[in-house]
């Protein structure tokens, strides 16, 4: 049976990993994370690895062919012919080497406003001794700007406030538009924005709109 390959993009802070999580568990795909794939490559020196870390040291980025070659050998390793993809291919280039090599069936485009990541991720704060995180919406802290446990101050990532967010989202958004027009044309991508289930929207589950329309549209894609 030959592999059928998902890739997920979206948005930092659009809820892929909420996403992907559901998605590997109702549909048993073998997922491949290109952040995990490399750093465990690195860490175990293998030849990808050694090869990759001679880039990385370099001050270089990994060569897409490598990363291409990196993902065939973990599709080889899959003990099941569906594939999720989380990560890469992230531009044209990376698709368009990757496409030489393995053929993607499905694109799952993730479409979350901008202005509903920015609350989302601005409304983060840290414990930075335990790495514990709150969310002043819906995991707020007991007492406002103090860590439940120790009652030290929270902070606040530079990554994570409103401005860096925003700039975060026009570099996602510049990066990925050729990359979603390539997948286009080619006639397999598919976008969920989760805006058919408003009464889950309004209530800041846009995730769970998203997949309530997206698992449906799995199972017949995968039957």
């Amino acid at each position: 049976m030959r592999c059928k390959t998902t890739l997920i993009t979206g948005p930092p802070g659009g809820g892929k990993g909420t996403i992907s999580k559901k998605m590997i568990q109702d549909f048993q795909f073998h997922h491949i994370s290109s952040g995990d794939m490399l750093r465990s490559e690195v860490r175990m020196g293998t030849p990808f690895g050694l090869q990759a870390k001679a880039h990385m040291q370099s001050g270089e980025l990994v060569p897409d062919d490598l990363v291409v070659d990196m993902v065939l050998k973990q599709v080889e390793l899959a003990s099941t012919a569906r594939v999720l993809l989380d990560g890469f291919p992230r531009t044209k280039a990376q698709a368009e080497a990757l496409e030489r090599k393995q053929q993607v069936d499905i694109v799952i485009q993730l479409l979350v406003p901008n202005d509903e990541i920015v609350k989302r991720i601005s409304s983060r704060w840290i414990h930075p001794a335990s790495g514990r995180t709150y969310a002043k919406d819906y995991n707020p802290p007991k007492v406002d700007g103090r860590d439940d446990l120790t009652g030290e101050p929270l902070v606040q990532r530079d990554d994570d406030k409103p401005e860096a967010v925003r700039a975060r989202l026009q570099e996602y958004d510049n990066l990925t538009l050729p990359l979603l027009q390539f997948y286009k044309e080619k006639g397999c991508l598919y976008s969920f924005d989760g805006n058919d289930l408003p009464d889950l929207v309004a209530k800041d589950r846009r995730s769970d709109a998203i997949y309530a329309s997206l698992k449906p549209f799995m199972e017949a894609k995968l039957s």
